[in-house]
């Protein structure tokens, strides 16, 4: 039987910034002043999908942190469904499966992988949940990158492409139309753990909050937050937005990458051609989804400006700020209620 996990622990904090390193965040937060007086920020945390939760609340929002305790604690239900490094999990019953026959999954996760599906398709395959071989050739999903050879490239791409996911709604189930194929849903799991944890918390009463998976997911609750968009890369932000009822997932060149040859080859793979993106720092885009904004940085990082300009035009209420390599700041598509920007 699993050993439950620890509860969500709270932290009171100085009403001001909630500071984070930039050498450790992608996208760091920093919460709008609330209310008259001092007062001082409430932190609810976790640890679980490999990255830290934590949910930010006023001191005069303190009523609602039951609510958010309660709505943090259930993160774990995402993670056993979710984590291809839990051989329990609901996605790694269907890798071990779905290449030999159609295995049932849930309505939930049969939504997730629709939603998947769709903005594979919207994007072009730039976003695939499917690419994993691509990533283990290279060395980048145990951390230990190298640069693989052309036909171990070949072989990976023969197995990856969305399309050979089959999805039937009506018996309930997933199948693999090739052999090979993995799901792994690491570009939006995070994302889509939020949206279900706002959700939580929303019908628990919790009307003003912040939230964020990791370094680069981030969902705000009503009041405006700023938020600083920053690179490990540099020494100062590349921009800041103020967002409200919306999410922020950013995806950059990051620390993951391997240099051969004074070129330097990063860790996110293009499923199209199963080579590293290149050209661009940072994509941080902004969607009323977490899942959504998550999936959406990844795919304008490998298709870049083009893919992200045809996508917004199409797509009101999506933004996305993209710093090409060498820039000095980034440029902006599109447009998105509630949140405006600065450089």
């Amino acid at each position: 039987m699993a050993t439950p996990a620890a509860p969500a622990r709270v932290e009171p904090a100085a009403r001001g910034p909630v500071s984070r390193s930039r050498r450790d965040f992608l996208a760091g937060a920093r919460p709008t002043p609330t209310g008259q007086g001092g007062g001082f920020w409430l932190r609810a945390h976790r640890r679980a999908m490999a990255c830290r939760f934590e949910i930010t609340i006023a001191s005069e929002d303190a009523a609602w942190l039951p609510a958010v305790r309660d709505a943090l604690d259930g993160v774990d239900r995402f993670e056993d469904e979710l984590s291809v490094f839990r051989e329990t999990s609901a996605i790694s019953r269907v890798n071990r499966g779905a290449n030999t026959g159609p295995v049932a999954i849930d309505d939930d996760l049969m939504a997730l992988l629709r939603q998947c599906d769709e903005l594979r398709r919207e994007t072009g395959g730039a976003f695939d949940v499917t690419s994993t071989p691509l990533s283990r050739c290279w060395g980048f999903l145990l951390r230990q990158g190298r640069l693989p050879s052309l036909e171990e490239i070949d072989d990976a791409r023969r197995t990856v492409g969305g399309d050979a996911v089959v999805l039937d709604a009506a018996d309930g189930s997933v199948r693999f139309a090739r052999p090979g194929v993995e799901l792994n849903l690491g570009a939006i799991g995070k994302g889509h753990a939020l949206d279900r944890v706002a959700g939580d918390m929303r019908r628990g009463g919790v009307r003003r909050a912040l939230l964020s998976a990791g370094r680069s997911s981030l969902l705000a609750i009503g009041r405006a937050w700023n938020i600083e968009i920053v690179s490990p890369r540099r020494d100062r932000p590349l921009a800041s937005v103020r967002l409200s009822d919306a999410a922020l997932g950013t995806s950059g060149a990051g620390q993951q990458f391997v240099v051969v040859d004074d070129v330097r080859y990063g860790h996110v793979i293009d499923p199209r051609t199963g080579w590293p993106a290149s050209g661009i720092e940072s994509v941080s885009v902004i969607a009323p989804s977490a899942a959504v904004a998550d999936a959406l940085s990844t795919a304008f990082f490998i298709g870049g400006p083009e893919l992200a300009d045809r996508y917004c035009s199409s797509h009101p209420g999506v933004m996305a700020l993209i710093t090409a390599e060498g820039a000095d700041s980034p440029v902006v598509f599109g447009r998105c209620r509630g949140c405006s920007h600065s450089s």
